[in-house]
Order: structure tokens, then sequence, then C-alpha cells
């Protein structure tokens, strides 16, 4: 199995729909630190996983200096924008979002084959 690990920082705001009263519910921002883990048993005709480009575009391009509420179709939490990334890269098996010191969330796709695609 072949694995490849991209981390960047993304800065952008959002506020979060709470069912209980919270400073998140207003508009704040954020410098997350995403780290996307990929995985694959063979490596595709260039001799990668998946080119790190990729997935800055996919990802950072996509999210980097933006409010997330806009752009993301749902509640834009530490834990939903991790399953986000794992499903917007197929090589994907888990992702990380960091949004302060001390507050991490991960999202692992258990059904994750790590087959060449």
């Amino acid at each position: 199995m072949y694995y490849v690990v991209k981390r960047m920082e993304i800065a952008g705001s959002h506020r979060l729909d709470l069912s209980y009263q919270s400073k998140c519910a207003n508009t704040h921002g954020h410098n997350w630190i995403i780290t996307v883990y990929c995985a694959a048993r063979e490596l595709n005709a260039d001799g990668m996983v998946c080119d790190f480009k990729h997935i800055k575009e996919k990802i950072h391009d996509a999210l980097d200096h933006r409010h997330l509420n806009d752009i993301l179709p749902f509640n834009p939490t530490a834990e939903n924008i991790a399953r986000w990334v794992v499903d917007r890269i197929p090589e994907c098996y888990k992702a990380t979002v960091q949004e302060s010191e001390g507050n991490i969330a991960a999202y692992v796709d258990d059904s994750f084959s790590g087959a060449a695609l």
C-alpha cells in the first residue's frame, strides 16, 4: 500500500447553526489546518497515489479565504468539513480538520479499499 499526506492551512469564516446558544452562531474565522490522507494499492500511470497539486486545488483553492456557509451545503462544523474532504478526493481515506490549538476533528472512511483508480 502507498500513502501520501497533504497538510494545508485554510483561512476562512463560518458560523454554526446549533441547537443551543453559542458564540459560534456568530460569524467568526479560523486558520484551519486540514490534513488529507490518501492511499492506493497501486500507483497511477504517473507513479503517484495522487498529485499533491490536485488535492490543493480541490480543497485549499475551494475553501481558502471564503465564507464557508456560502459554499458548503451543510453546517460547516470541523467534523462535516473532514467528511467533505474525504468525499472530494477518491484516494482519500481520512481527513483531519484543526480549527484551533487542541480542537481537531477527524473523519475516516471505513469502507475505503485503496484500489487503484
